[in-house]
């Protein structure tokens, strides 16, 4: 057996795309927060579990992809390693924003009243690519929208940075800054990796809006944990120490979200440096939350399961299929009006057939519609370790 072989690595990607479903299903019944429709049946509790997550799941997942692109570095050069994310990440947005998005952006504008012909007028008029009235749907003002695949451009985006930036990182002095990352332990291994995630609210005060261009406060939160995973790669002695944290990381966690919530109800639209205070401990949480996930997934999740191969490859086409499948459920069952408990049942039940039925069935089958969703040719996929192949989608 492989021991250099990372499968909490592998399943730790798993799961938190399929966090990512979860809290997009959520996103159509959580009350007073936007989203691109939403059902009748809206939930006030179910701000509490999604806040939760809310402020790390994103982090997580650019996190986990800055330690593939160290495993990537490790075994291939940088030509390789650019022209391995550009087809790999380029191409499924391209045809996402083709073929998956549009449904979604359809069906929104049809909710708000935007646009009142037939999907195939919608294709006519959306293939201009001319700016929608304000509020159709999300992107409108461009004309064309990536939607929920917004993190597949940001991923291509700081891989290339990344690239570019190898002579520097790989300096005298960029390996002393990564050194001293890896040497972080107890409350500093908490406490200043946050910093710079903090000054990017106090500094960089821009809406979130998932445009590539122009969204600096989020780039500057996840490029920075994007960098945190590329520095903590497979550093042995520092995977030790987050396992052997596990137990203080959780009872910090929730002393940590209880404190979150408790400072957004009399801190969070506060002024000056009440404000300032906030951002810290908002952010101070989130780290946390990152840590502890990666020290119990080093404890628990480091074995071959049986089922990981084969999730690793569904992962990305279920990424892109997700949110489309998620938004058509919702918006034909809430015309049945089925309550508040089957209705949600049903959108999440139609979510995961739905990826599971196209994946299998259509996506992994077809060979020319594999490298749409990511997924290298069959025959080659067959010859290629399970940990390699996570390794390179993400």
């Amino acid at each position: 057996m492989n021991s250099t072989r990372r499968h909490d690595i592998d399943a730790l990607r798993v799961l938190a795309f399929a966090l990512l479903i979860l809290y997009h299903v959520g996103m159509f019944y959580v009350a007073d927060w936007g989203w691109h429709i939403k059902s009748a049946y809206l939930s006030e509790w179910l701000q509490y579990p999604m806040l939760l997550v809310n402020r790390w799941r994103m982090p997580l997942l650019f996190l986990i992809s800055g330690l593939a692109v160290n495993f990537l570095l490790a075994k291939t050069t940088t030509g390789e390693f650019v022209h391995s994310r550009v087809k790999r990440l380029l191409l499924p947005l391209l045809f996402g924003m083709a073929v998956v998005v549009p449904p979604q952006a359809y069906l929104q504008a049809v909710s708000n009243g935007s646009f009142a012909g037939n999907y195939v007028e919608f294709l006519v008029a959306y293939f201009t690519f001319q700016p929608w009235p304000e509020g159709a749907f999300d992107g409108s003002h461009v004309g064309i929208t990536w939607n929920h695949l917004w993190y597949l451009p940001y991923l291509l985006a700081y891989s290339l940075v990344l690239a570019a930036a190898l002579p520097l990182l790989r300096s005298r002095a960029g390996l002393w800054l990564a050194q001293r990352f890896r040497s972080l332990r107890g409350v500093w291994l908490v406490l200043l990796p946050s910093v710079p995630l903090t000054l990017s609210a106090w500094f960089m005060d821009y809406p979130s809006t998932h445009d590539l261009l122009t969204d600096w406060e989020n780039h500057a939160r996840y490029f920075t944990v994007f960098l945190f995973g590329y520095w903590l790669g497979t550093d042995k002695a520092m995977w030790e120490r987050l396992r052997g944290m596990r137990w203080a990381l959780l009872l910090t966690g929730i002393a940590s979200f209880s404190a979150h919530l408790l400072l957004i109800r009399i801190l969070s639209s506060a002024p000056g440096w009440h404000r300032a205070a906030y951002d810290f401990f908002a952010f101070l949480n989130a780290w946390v939350w990152l840590c502890l996930v990666l020290a119990w997934g080093h404890h628990l999740l480091n074995r071959p399961f049986r089922w990981l191969p084969y999730a690793t490859e569904a992962v990305y086409p279920w990424y892109i299929l997700h949110q489309t499948i998620t938004v058509i459920a919702g918006f034909w069952l809430a015309q049945w009006r089925l309550g508040p408990v089957l209705e949600p049942l049903l959108v999440i039940t139609a979510t995961i057939a739905g990826c599971l039925l196209l994946h299998e069935f259509v996506v992994r089958r077809v060979s020319w519609l594999r490298p749409l969703f990511g997924l290298k040719p069959a025959a080659k996929q067959a010859q290629v370790p399970a940990e390699a192949v996570s390794r390179t989608t993400s």
